[in-house]
């Protein structure tokens, strides 16, 4: 797939739901999860809108597995974008699901659910210490126990502040804050200094934010969601609090990607996420901003950030359980999660890549400047987002902050109902 940090956030509330005839599928009686026999035979590896961009790494990095196990042979398919979901359901009903797919959590959970996803607790449990304990976990199910797919690529992103709207506001522009209660401190002050012209933040509040907040999502069953306690009101109150003087900005219940980037362009907001494709892009649209840019990590009580994480499952049905096991650790371990993260915007998943000088290392561009950033957080961050959020369940939840911003139902009303929905969804994926 496209690797970005927006293109992977989109990636992780995709929603699929497989067909109950998926359910014990696989055809052929199925495969076993015993990893311990000779690395050998044919696999079909799958990914994700990838073969545009990265032919030769992935042609190479195959070459280079079948040289190291001599008859095995991998078969490379490659997937668009468009469509992916379906495509995974379809050959989960049809039995013809690759050895090898490359997921996203939300795509995997319903795989384990039908038993096509196979479990690399037991599995490929002598892996686990290669892996970031927060990445590893990323492909877990709530209501399931076992771990369902290799960490692959991670991606996070920090966020952006105006040093000189800070610094107007009476702000200290080398403090800017950490937790959420900083921010709304910092917020409620820039939209009384300036009248109310410059709000600080331009988005409401999404899912991720209520697990940065600390806010439990889920139940441990994974049966039903629980973002409408106590605490998911506390923050979604404070978020009306900031709407109402203008600390958040007018338009943010309708707010895309891109125009609140133009909003912090513009000087009309002071801080909103990004990449070094944003820093490049002030550079040459705005270069007073670029002057007196400030890079910070994404805001949370909880002490971890927000990472989105791709992985590479393997199926439970797989003739070739040995090899297929092998070839996904192959292409995960931490010798090629490093080239590949060198080739593109984005982060490995593998215990002390992170403290690679490419990652701690200031050479004096842009682009390293966010690296190291990123890099630096990711290494305890974790995946709020549920695995079984859904895209529907996001706009469900969008809809129901809205209204509570503009004040048409309580914060505990609107969370409430958006639990309702969610549930009421999550019901429908079986």
């Amino acid at each position: 797939m496209p690797i970005s940090r927006r293109a992977l956030a989109a990636a992780a509330v995709t929603a699929l739901v497989l067909p109950l005839s998926a359910c014990g599928s696989g055809g052929d009686g199925g495969g076993t999860t015993d990893a311990s026999g000779k690395v050998e035979g044919d696999i079909t590896f799958q990914t994700w809108n990838l073969r545009a961009n990265f032919k030769d790494y992935f042609e190479g990095l195959i070459a280079d597995f079948e040289k190291k196990y001599p008859g095995t042979h991998v078969k490379w398919v490659d997937q668009p974008a468009e469509g992916y979901a379906d495509k995974i359901s379809a050959d989960a009903a049809g039995g013809t699901l690759p050895d090898v797919v490359n997921v996203s959590p939300d795509l995997v959970a319903p795989l384990a659910k039908a038993g096509l996803a196979m479990d690399l607790d037991k599995a490929a449990a002598k892996y686990k210490a290669e892996y970031l304990p927060g990445a590893w976990a990323g492909h877990q199910v709530p209501g399931m126990t076992g771990t369902y797919a290799f960490p692959w690529y991670l991606n996070t992103g920090p966020l952006f502040y105006n040093k000189t709207l800070f610094k107007k506001a009476g702000l200290d522009p080398n403090k800017p804050p950490k937790t959420y209660d900083e921010l709304f401190t910092d917020a409620l002050q820039m939209a009384d200094k300036t009248g109310g012209k410059v709000a600080t933040l331009a988005n409401v509040p999404t899912i991720e934010d209520f697990g940065r907040y600390g806010v439990p999502l889920m139940d441990k069953a994974g049966t039903g969601f629980t973002f409408n306690d106590a605490k998911g009101v506390e923050l979604l109150t404070k978020y009306k609090q900031l709407y109402d003087a203008k600390a958040l900005d007018p338009q943010a219940l309708t707010a895309t990607p891109e125009s609140s980037g133009k909003k912090f362009l513009t000087g009309a907001v002071a801080m909103n996420p990004g990449s070094a494709l944003d820093l490049d892009n002030f550079k040459k649209q705005a270069p007073n901003l670029y002057k007196n840019i400030g890079i910070t990590d994404q805001i949370t009580s909880t002490g971890h950030v927000n990472m989105y994480v791709m992985g590479l499952m393997v199926n439970a049905k797989t003739k070739h359980t040995p090899t297929a096991i092998a070839f996904a650790h192959y292409v995960t371990d931490a010798e090629h999660q490093m080239s590949f993260a060198k080739k593109v915007a984005i982060f490995p998943s593998t215990a002390g890549s992170l403290d690679d000088p490419y990652f701690t290392k200031e050479d004096g561009t842009d682009e390293t400047r966010v690296r190291i950033a990123a890099a630096k957080s990711l290494k305890d961050a974790v995946n709020y987002t549920p695995v079984l959020f859904s895209d529907q369940m996001k706009t469900a939840l969008r809809n129901e902050v809205a209204k509570a911003l503009q004040g048409k139902q309580s914060p505990k009303a609107a969370l409430d109902n958006a639990v309702k929905a969610c549930d009421q969804l999550l019901k429908q994926q079986g």
